[in-house]
Parts: C-alpha cells; sequence; structure tokens
C-alpha cells in the first residue's frame, strides 16, 4: 500500500532514494518493483527493519534490493547531498520535533531532488482524536500520533529548510471509515464484527485490487483521503 507516488520522484537507474521511518518498507519495495533505483531505508524499530530486509529479500531479482538500517531521522549517518530523492511517509504526526526531521531531509537531498512526505489528513484525523479521547485513546498510545500536522505549517517548514512546493494529492479514502469505526469501538479495538468487517474488504482490495473499488477509492481520494502527501523540490 503506497502513499507517495514513486512515479513523482524521477528516480533513475543508479539513483539514490532514502526512505525516512521506513518501518516494514513499504516504500523501499515499491521502489524496488518500481524502477532501477537504490533504496535505503531508516528506521530506529528493529522488528520492522528484520521484516523490511525478510520482505526485500522475497524481491531478488527484481531492481537493486532495498537496503535497511537502524539510523535516528534527525541525525541520518549519511553525507550531505547524498540522495536523489526522499520519502517520509506518515512519520511526522509521531515525532517531537517536525522542523529537525525536515531540515535533515534538505541536508542529505541533492539539488533537484524530490522530497516526498504523507501525514493523515487533518479533519479525518480529528474526528479519530474526538471519537477516542482521554487517557489510553486514539492519540494516547506508545509511539501514536502526538499532533495533527497542518499542512500550512509543514509547506512552510519545508521552504524554511530549502524545498520549494510542487504538487499534493490525498490517499486511502476507504482507509477513513476503518478508522472512524475502530475508534468509535476503542475499548474493542479489532475485535470488533463491524472493525473486522471493513478490514477484511480493505484486504481483499488490497490483493485483489478490484475496478470497483479501485475506481471508488480514486473518486473520494480528494475528499475523504486518509492521508495527505505533499512534494517538494530541494533547491540549491
Amino acid at each position: 500500500m503506497l502513499t507517495a507516488r514513486i512515479e513523482a520522484l524521477g528516480l533513475g537507474k543508479g539513483d539514490r532514494l532514502i526512505d525516512i521511518g521506513c518501518g516494514e518498507g513499504r516504500h523501499c519495495h515499491g521502489v524496488q518493483l518500481l524502477t532501477q533505483a537504490q533504496a535505503i531505508g531508516v528506521d530506529l524499530d528493529e522488528a520492522s527493519l528484520a521484516l523490511a530486509r525478510e520482505r526485500g529479500a522475497q524481491l531478488e531479482g527484481i531492481g537493486p534490493i532495498a537496503e535497511f538500517q537502524a539510523a535516528d531521522a534527525s541525525a541520518l549517518p549519511f553525507a550531505d547531498a547524498s540522495f536523489d530523492a526522499a520519502i517520509c511517509s506518515e512519520v511526522l504526526e509521531h515525532v517531537p520535533d517536525m522542523a529537525a526531521l525536515v531540515a535533515e531531509a534538505a541536508r542529505v537531498l541533492k539539488p533537484g531532488a524530490i522530497y516526498a512526505v504523507t501525514v493523515p489528513r487533518a479533519w479525518p484525523e480529528r474526528i479519530c482524536w474526538t471519537l477516542a479521547s482521554g487517557p489510553g485513546g486514539y492519540s494516547d498510545q506508545p509511539g501514536g500520533h502526538i499532533r495533527i500536522v497542518d499542512p500550512s505549517e509543514l509547506r512552510n517548514m519545508a521552504e524554511q529548510a530549502g524545498f520549494e512546493f510542487i504538487s499534493s494529492h490525498h490517499a486511502h479514502a476507504l482507509h477513513t471509515p476503518y478508522w472512524w469505526l475502530k475508534t468509535a469501538f476503542w475499548s474493542h479495538r479489532d475485535d470488533h464484527p463491524l472493525v473486522r468487517a471493513w478490514h477484511r474488504l480493505l484486504v481483499w482490495d488490497m490483493m485483489k485490487a478490484p475496478m470497483l473499488t479501485r475506481g471508488l477509492e480514486r473518486a473520494l481520494d480528494p475528499v475523504l483521503g486518509k492521508s495527505l502527501a505533499m512534494y517538494f523540490r530541494r533547491v540549491a
């Protein structure tokens, strides 16, 4: 399930992409499947990195094998201007200092490189916070969301770090009702029948990619999309 559009990154053979906060490596694997670029994913969660490596190895022979390593997104162990593109997907809502991550991405990117950032869309996210509020709620989970990201604040932050805004879009409209159900029945979470039923729908949609649900999601994304993706270019 890709939130950032790999084709928007302009990756060619031999290019290097860094996925900052890669989790289980879905975008790195997308780069491996769809391009001839080298993807490098960084994260602090060793269990997620181990799974990312395992899944990447299963794609051997399809593009350069993605690499994964443990690293702090606010202090990346790479030289200045060493990457041709970067993805930071569903990360900034988790960290105390967004500006530090954006500035570090600017440091490791070459002039002209594309920086793709995705965050939860503000208004669907706000409903989740409201439905499961209070201690132990949606916004009170270990490693969970600590803020609702304001798009204008993120854009200003990126521009101050040395990026220029290119474009944006929304994604994953079918996931929005799932999270509303999950937060509405927060005490049961994944055990509630409605939550389980919608999860089965999402898995079926991702595995089968039927024209009906793919077309429905594309139509609903501008209105109901769970994630906001923004694209920036690193200026000299």
